[in-house]
């Protein structure tokens, strides 16, 4: 009988399967992909629990972010109020300085036109003084001594008067 190459093919092909089988091929492939199937199902889950961890830092990071802008903006308020209180206090001390010196300055003013005033009076008595004295010894008629002290008084009263004005 002649067997043609179909049938070779055919019964190679069956010898080949039946070697497979005899060696546990399929099943050591079948316990590859098990295996492999079982490595990826377990990265899997290891990113799943990397990815819900990542999520667990990031909502603590936003947390904490969050705390720390309500925190700085709570601190620039205050900063804000303290400077704006130091402004209005340094300035009601600078206005209560300056109405003291000014009050100073016009107390000192006041003095020295008080004691010029007097000196000034001081020295017109003096020099009316001197002059009746002056008046008495040079001439020893009474006319003329009556219109000199005249004449002095009426002098040293517009002075007196230019002084007080």
């Amino acid at each position: 009988m002649a067997y043609d190459a179909t049938f070779w093919v055919a019964v190679s092909f069956i010898i080949f399967c039946g070697g497979l089988l005899y060696l546990k091929i399929p099943q050591k492939v079948n316990e590859t992909l098990n295996k492999l199937i079982l490595d990826i199902k377990n990265e899997i889950e290891e990113s799943e629990k990397l990815r819900f961890e990542s999520k667990v830092l990031l909502d603590n990071a936003q947390n904490k972010l969050d705390s720390a802008n309500t925190e700085s903006k709570k601190i620039l308020k205050e900063a804000k109020k303290e400077a704006e209180e130091l402004v209005i206090k340094m300035n009601d001390k600078f206005h209560k300085s300056s109405e003291i010196k000014k009050n100073l300055g016009e107390s000192k003013i006041f003095q020295m036109k008080e004691a010029a005033l007097k000196e000034i009076k001081n020295v017109s008595v003096k020099i009316a003084v001197d002059s009746v004295k002056k008046v008495i010894t040079s001439s020893i008629d009474k006319s003329k001594l009556d219109n000199i002290f005249e004449k002095n008084l009426e002098e040293t009263k517009i002075a007196l008067k230019k002084i007080n004005s």
